[in-house]
Parts: C-alpha cells; structure tokens; sequence
C-alpha cells in the first residue's frame, strides 16, 4: 500500500501543479478570461472528464469485479449511483459559486464571491483526485503492471491538462476584480490541494478493503460525470448553443481516449 501512497501521492502532485501553473498566470496576465476561452476550456474539461469516466474508472471496475468473481453489474451501477449521490449532496449542502451565475447554491452563507467561486472549483476537483488516486492503487494491486501503471499517468496527465486554465478561470477573475495578484494565484492554486487529500484517502480505503475497489473506481466515475453534466457542459454553452462549446467537448474526450490508448494500451 506503500507504493500506491506515494504514487498517488505523486500522481495527484502533478495536477495539483497544473492548478497552480495556471492559476500562475495572474502574474503576467490582469483581464479575466475571455467567455469564448471559457467555452473552450470548460468543454475540454467536460470531454476529459466523460472518457476518463470510462476507460479509466468504468471499464477497470468491471475487469476487477470480474476478477474478484463478484456480480458485475453491482459495483458498476451502485458505486456509479453513489458517487452521483455524494456530489449531489455535496452540491446541496457546500456554499458555491458556478462562473457566470450570480446567485450561489448551496446552504445560505455570508461568504463573499470570491471564496465561492473558490469552493466551486474545488468541488470540481474531488472527483478529479479520487479518479487519479484509485487508478495508481489498481496499479499497485496488480503488482506494478506496466499497463496499469501507464493507463494511470495517462490520467494524471489528462487531468493535470485540463487543471492548467481551471486555475486561471478562478484567479484571473479575481485579479481583474480588484484583488491582489498573490492573493488571487493563492485562492486559484489551492482550489486544486483537494485533490492530493482525496486521492491519498481513496487509496487508504482501497488498500484497507480491497474488495471494494470495483466500487470505489465507479463511485469516482459517477462523481466526474456528476460534474460534467450539473456543470462543465452548461457553463460550456453559457446558456446558448455553441459550436464552439460542443467540439471543444469533442477535443477532450478525443485526446483523454488517445492518451489511455497510446499510453495504457
């Protein structure tokens, strides 16, 4: 279990980083992302997040519950259906701001806009570091398979690409609003520290109760796609059809399915 710490560890690290380069870019830049970048960014990171759904969390968990000779349907539906339902709690009961709303969701809270939009993002992200966490432990489980291992970096690199402009959509804004550049780079870098802590507790969890790693890697995708469809896709057409919108889903989703392919395959 060791191993599949400081992988994950590692794994999650990475795209922690990518959060924080992008949130970097407050430093150099002081207008706040244009809304057909937003279009662009958020639908990649929609089209990410729907194929790592997939081939990283959905198919690995009905091998494994295959493997484990448990019933598949089971843990493929039933951690999907929990995952879906913890984010909808989450989502319920977390004060947040989504980009371009101007009414928070949530519990009534006095909190200001800035640290909603901070805690948004960082819902967002939960998913994102249980998914990368989970699949390093599989890897682990399975002895160090090249193939594992590499279909989890494939992951790790996905998510970290597409972590880089969520970084900027949160500090950016913030900086043009008046805050400072090193306050703004802080809110937008540690919107992703939630990442490494859920990754490591998955991968606790997993090494604790093995059997349910089928449910914990179905949990985590129906999580991601929770996010995608409550989130990233409508932000992505910001309340009109885009076509710029739809094909940047498209993008995503093409190369998340290339790097698992290219590098796990």
């Amino acid at each position: 279990m060791a191993n599949g710490l400081l992988w994950a560890a590692v794994g999650t690290g990475f795209t922690f980083l990518m959060t924080a380069m992008g949130a970097g870019t407050v430093f150099f830049f002081r207008k706040s992302i244009s809304t057909c970048a937003q279009r662009v960014f958020l639908g990649f990171a929609a089209g990410v997040m729907v194929a790592a759904s997939i081939w990283s969390l959905i198919v690995p968990a009905i091998e494994e519950a295959e493997a484990m000779g448990q019933p598949v349907l089971l843990p493929a539906a039933g951690g999907f259906a929990l995952g879906v339902g913890f984010m909808l709690l989450m989502d319920a009961l977390i004060p947040h701001l989504h980009l371009g709303e101007s009414h928070p969701e949530g519990l009534s809270t006095s909190w200001q806009r800035s640290t909603l939009l901070f805690s948004a993002v960082t819902l967002h992200n939960i998913p994102e570091g249980m998914a990368v966490g989970l699949t390093f432990a599989l890897a682990t489980e399975h002895g160090g398979s090249g193939a594992f291992y590499a279909g989890a970096l494939a992951l790790a690199l996905g998510m970290g690409i597409q972590n880089f402009p969520e970084g900027a959509a949160i500090s950016l804004p913030l900086r043009s609003g008046g805050m400072k550049a090193p306050r703004a780079f802080a809110f937008g870098a540690l919107s992703g520290a939630v990442e490494p802590v859920f990754g490591i507790l998955v991968v606790l969890v997993a090494g604790v109760i093995q059997p349910v790693m089928p449910w914990l890697l179905s949990f985590a995708a129906g999580s991601m796609m929770y996010v995608v469809v409550e989130e990233l896709i409508p932000e992505a057409h910001l309340g009109e059809h885009s076509h710029m919108g739809t094909l940047s889903v498209m993008a995503g989703f093409l190369v998340m399915m290339m790097l698992d392919v290219a590098l796990g395959g």
